[in-house]
């Protein structure tokens, strides 16, 4: 096959299938012929030999997080919830030049029938009850989150910076006076379509478990609610899913605050990692004008 001379999200082609081959020998896979599936942030490479999926983390992802996320899944699978599943028999992650490696059973999906909000409802709903495993799991905390992109970002004009910073300082203090309503839980932090899958027996796993943490389930609702409003699903989308779920958090008085935060999250976080994807920067200018104007219609492209 012929790859690009860098994948999506700036890996270096000869460095992501160095790493690729050596993990996969690590573990006496086969990394030959495999392709990539997804690579803005980490890379997701699907094997050609085998079916599994191999998720190759940046240099200096803290392996004490991806260790959490290997022992939070085979956790949840104990606990019979619909997740994706770790390749067994094989140690996980490994680490090769500082990039944790983790590697995942593959779940082949069908072109023609898109995975719906309301499909996502049930899933998040067993989630958001179940109780937190005993070896813990980081607080829920999108201001930290966005102040730390906003003090890494070097792409945009300093007068977007600034007022992404006085946006962050504005919400932080509406935040202090949201009265929250659902028992707090664990929270998968980005639920969305891209972070589900089909299991091939009519039901779906949720998937991507990098920012799981305990938390209020209104940020996963308006999460949702954010996805579908900004990525050009018709609004019987959402409303489907807030039926299902039992809760339609528009209707919430803390919902624009949580909407205006997860917003601005989105922005910031791409903000950040212009650096490894120089082609989105016009799309996060164009959503950073967006909020500037309080144009909360504007469809986003997917970065």
């Amino acid at each position: 096959m012929t790859e690009p001379a860098s994948a999506p999200g700036g890996f270096p082609e000869r460095t992501m299938f160095d790493i690729l081959n050596r993990a996969c020998e690590a573990v006496g896979l086969d990394g030959d012929g495999a392709h990539l599936l997804r690579g803005h942030t980490n890379a997701v490479v699907l094997l050609d030999k085998a079916p599994v999926v191999v998720k190759i983390a940046r240099r200096g992802t803290p392996v004490t997080e991806v260790q959490r996320t290997v022992r939070l899944v085979q956790w949840l699978i104990d606990s019979a919830f619909p997740t994706v599943r770790l390749h067994p028999g094989v140690v996980q992650p490994q680490v090769v030049d500082g990039h944790p490696v983790t590697f995942w059973t593959y779940l082949p999906q069908p072109e023609d029938d898109p995975i719906t909000a309301e499909r996502l409802a049930k899933p998040l709903s067993m989630l958001h009850t179940l109780a937190a495993p005993e070896f813990g799991l980081p607080a829920h905390d999108n201001v930290r989150a966005i102040r730390y992109s906003l003090g890494k970002t070097a792409s945009l004009p300093r007068s977007d910076v600034a007022f992404l910073t006085e946006q962050t300082d504005r919400l932080e203090r509406d935040l202090a006076q949201v009265e929250f309503v659902l028992p707090p839980g664990l929270i998968q932090g980005d639920p969305q379509h891209r972070n589900a899958l089909q299991d091939g027996g009519g039901g779906v796993v949720l998937c991507d478990w990098d920012t799981v943490c305990v938390g209020q389930p209104e940020w996963d609702l308006v999460t949702i609610e954010v996805h579908c409003r900004r990525f050009g699903y018709p609004p019987a989308h959402y409303h489907s899913f807030a039926t299902a779920y039992g809760f339609d958090v528009r209707q919430w008085p803390g919902f624009a605050t949580l909407r205006d935060l997860r917003e601005l999250q989105m922005i910031t976080t791409n903000a950040r990692k212009t650096h490894h994807a120089p082609d989105s920067l016009h799309e996060v200018q164009q959503r950073v004008q967006g909020m500037m104007h309080g144009n909360h219609a504007r469809v986003w492209n997917i970065l």
